[in-house]
């Protein structure tokens, strides 16, 4: 893939590990490495701010990994977004799909939020830009279109389970996907973290250095969620990551934290605040998570 945003300025960070595949169903079975799980207590700031709290953190340096109700399930919100945008760079780069490829974008794909495809209704999209809405601004129809040009449904629980996710629920398309109705759209902490070390860090990562520069590039630079993740790092520090909202409590976010120098830490926050809690104290839940998880890592 020949794009002027392939590798931006990420290119660095896609550069090391990467094995480049011609046929996505090649490599789609490349779990990270096992690092046992250690008790992480979050308890305290469960009681301080109610609600329930789900956190995963993998310090690959370090070969330590931190999990609170990791096995524990959590509507996910927008947050598998990132995952729809690889399911789809997977098939771009299969050649059953191209990023340059227009989309009609129609009234009948509108529903709530919309920043890009709204004003470009009556127009058209390219799988490109759409990936783009969706990951760095959480565009719903943009993801709902993807979706049916992926083949549905059915086709993102298979990328799921093509990646060694037999955890991850799909069920429903935005906005009913956010909705609680039992376990489905729902995940635990502990797989997000896992998928996204499979996508974004493991060596045998399915996506290409090309592919993954573009996803990181618009996890990296997406201006949602500043109060989450990203306010829990120190600085000098760069996250990439997607954030998820319910609207009536959920409040998640999930990433790769890269230090100035050193191995990355991979993150993965699913918090459920009561209906009344504001949301920049929910942002501060995650941020607050964060920080403990990196003092404990040693990053304080």
């Amino acid at each position: 893939m020949d794009r002027r945003s392939v590798l931006g300025g990420l290119g660095a960070l896609s550069a090391a590990g990467c094995s480049p595949q011609s046929a996505p169903e090649a490599a789609l079975s490349a779990p990270p490495a096992p690092v046992a799980p250690e008790h992480f207590d979050l308890s305290a700031l469960e009681a301080r701010n109610g609600g329930r709290l789900g956190f995963a953190a993998m310090d690959l340096a370090r070969g330590r990994n931190l999990v609170w109700r990791g096995g524990e399930r959590f509507v996910y919100c927008s947050t598998f977004k990132s995952y729809l945008a690889a399911a789809t760079l997977l098939r771009v780069q299969s050649g059953a799909e191209r990023l340059e490829r227009l989309i009609p974008v129609t009234r009948a794909d509108m529903v709530l939020h919309a920043p890009t495809t709204g004003p470009a209704v009556g127009s058209t999209l390219t799988i490109e830009r759409l990936m783009e809405a969706t990951v760095g601004l959480s565009d719903n129809p943009a993801a709902n279109i993807l979706i049916r040009e992926l083949g549905g449904i059915d086709a993102l629980r298979a990328f799921y389970r093509g990646v060694g996710d037999d955890i991850t629920r799909v069920d429903r398309l935005e906005p009913e996907m956010n909705r609680l109705d039992g376990d489905k759209d729902t995940t635990t902490p502990l797989q997000s973290m896992r998928n996204l070390v499979s996508l974004l860090v493991s060596e045998r990562t399915p996506l290409s250095p090309a592919s993954k520069a573009l996803l990181l590039r618009w996890m990296t630079e997406t201006p949602t969620g500043a109060g989450r993740i990203k306010a829990g790092v120190p600085a000098g520090w760069t996250v990439a990551h997607k954030t998820g909202t319910g609207g009536y409590g959920p409040s998640n976010d999930i990433g790769v934290l890269y230090p100035p120098a050193g191995e990355p830490v991979v993150l993965a926050v699913y918090y459920h605040a009561t209906p009344e809690s504001p949301a920049a104290s929910n942002d501060a839940v995650i941020a607050e998570a964060t920080r403990m998880a990196l003092d404990a890592f040693g990053h304080g």
